[in-house]
């Protein structure tokens, strides 16, 4: 099983952010000085707000230990690809969605750490989950920051060759996402059944809540609704795969995937549960805005 935590999980992450790293141009970056106050909202929104909403859907529902620790594992987790997939199906504006995602994967390596660290002491006992901020920033450097620099720059010098592989390695990713949910369901059987009636409402609300935090943050500084669908998107879709992998470097135990990997694994199923009702109320409003000036009068 430590072949699981030393090899799998790490070369899968960074087979992931590979994929991610494809999709990104320098330009996506440069929309950070171009587009300053979509950019703020969204890390607002993600970095800031979503793990204060998501301690208090811990608290309220009185999850604690291990579980707690995961939920806000999860919460420190950048989102992923899924985000930039979905925002593009409810009309979001996919470049916004996609620099966000860029960007907070690669803040991930000072901003996970340290967010680590902090809810281990706060929910963990001694002993339960060792949190060395440096030796995981290096690691989080290395599977996360590294692989999408990698993906970038064979974008920048061979976009035909990145535009060819990019759907193989996309398909390739997405297994490997199902593969590493399915291993942290299957470990935590047990724990997953005995908790399922308090997790799983729980962890299906929370993906709407955080959904309405993106999209009511960008709302709130009044950015059209196609950015509110794309910040919305982004603050309610993790990329779960780093929290569950981060989980199994963690944990000190035997266990190659400990409860600490549950509750990610569960949001990577039950996200979805959430995401298309509140998807489907962003892209009614997004498509009625688009159809908006075609049907104002002209003077």
């Amino acid at each position: 099983m430590d072949v699981l935590v030393s090899v799998f999980l790490p070369l899968s992450l960074g087979i992931i952010m590979l994929s991610l790293g494809l999709g990104l141009r320098v330009a996506d970056f440069v929309r950070v000085i171009q587009q300053p106050r979509a950019v703020f909202a969204g890390l607002f929104a993600q970095v800031i707000l979503l793990p204060i909403i998501v301690y208090g859907f811990v608290v309220a529902f009185g999850v604690s230990g291990e579980l707690a620790f995961g939920f806000m594992l999860l919460a420190a987790s950048p989102g992923g690809v899924t985000s930039n997939i979905l925002t593009k199906l409810v009309g979001g504006t996919l470049a916004l969605s996609i620099s966000l995602t860029g960007l907070i994967s690669l803040l991930s390596v000072i901003t996970v750490p340290l967010l680590a660290a902090f809810w281990a002491g706060l929910f963990l006992d001694a002993g339960d989950v060792t949190v060395n901020v440096t030796s995981l920033a290096l690691k989080m450097f290395a599977i996360t920051a590294v692989p999408v620099a990698i993906g970038m720059a064979i974008r920048a010098a061979a976009n035909r060759f990145a535009t060819r592989i990019e759907p193989a390695l996309s398909f390739m990713a997405a297994v490997l996402f199902v593969i590493i949910v399915i291993a942290a369901v299957a470990a935590s059987w047990d724990v997953l059944v005995a908790n399922w009636a308090t997790l799983a409402p729980m962890t299906a609300l929370m993906v709407l809540c955080l959904l309405a935090l993106g999209w009511s943050v960008a709302r709130a500084l009044g950015l059209p609704v196609a950015d509110r669908a794309a910040i919305g998107m982004e603050t309610g879709i993790q990329n779960s795969t780093v929290a569950i992998t981060l989980a199994g470097i963690l944990h000190a135990g035997p266990e190659a995937l400990p409860v600490i990997a549950l509750p990610a694994a569960m949001y990577g199923i039950l996200m979805y549960l959430g995401a298309l009702p509140g998807g489907y109320l962003m892209y009614r409003v997004t498509k009625g805005a688009a159809r908006a000036p075609a049907q104002a009068p002209s003077f």
